[in-house]
């Protein structure tokens, strides 16, 4: 398989996963889109340094965190929150909102290193080497993290 099927390959069976950790790591759903493509481009850049790391999906997963911090930096200057919200999505159900939004609330009164750390743990479902790995701490130092959430 050369690189672009190896990544198209990749990307497929990823994207999802890695947009729903970054929306559960506090982005919208486009902005978290935005931020996984982001990612994922500078993961293709590297692409070979990705295919021999020693984990890859937990090289992508810390990629993701560095783009974030990085957009996190930056000077917005984008749209304005307004009191009119837009229609509901068709589909949606008032009982998964519900559910969604209690998830939510409870991860907007985490930490961020703890809400890293349940997500990357408990969503996108990396073991604690891993996450480790991904946090670049030691693994003692996760557990010590991962008890504290």
């Amino acid at each position: 398989m050369d690189r672009e099927e190896d990544y198209a390959a990749y990307v497929a069976a990823r994207w999802a996963g890695l947009v729903r950790a970054a929306v559960l790591l506090d982005c919208s759903r486009t902005d978290a889109e935005d931020l996984v493509q982001t990612a994922l481009v500078r993961c293709y850049q590297a692409w070979w340094r990705v295919q021999r790391a020693h984990d890859p999906d937990a090289y992508v997963y810390r990629v993701l965190l560095n783009c974030l911090a990085s957009s996190r930096r930056r000077r917005w200057w984008g749209e304005r929150p307004s009191d009119d919200l837009p229609v509901a999505a068709v589909g949606d159900h008032a009982g998964v909102a519900a559910v969604r939004a209690e998830v939510m609330a409870a991860l907007a009164g985490l930490g961020e290193d703890q809400r890293r750390v349940l997500v990357l743990r408990c969503w996108a479902d990396l073991t604690e080497r891993q996450v480790a790995e991904v946090l670049g701490v030691a693994v003692g130092r996760f557990e010590t993290r991962s008890r504290r959430t």
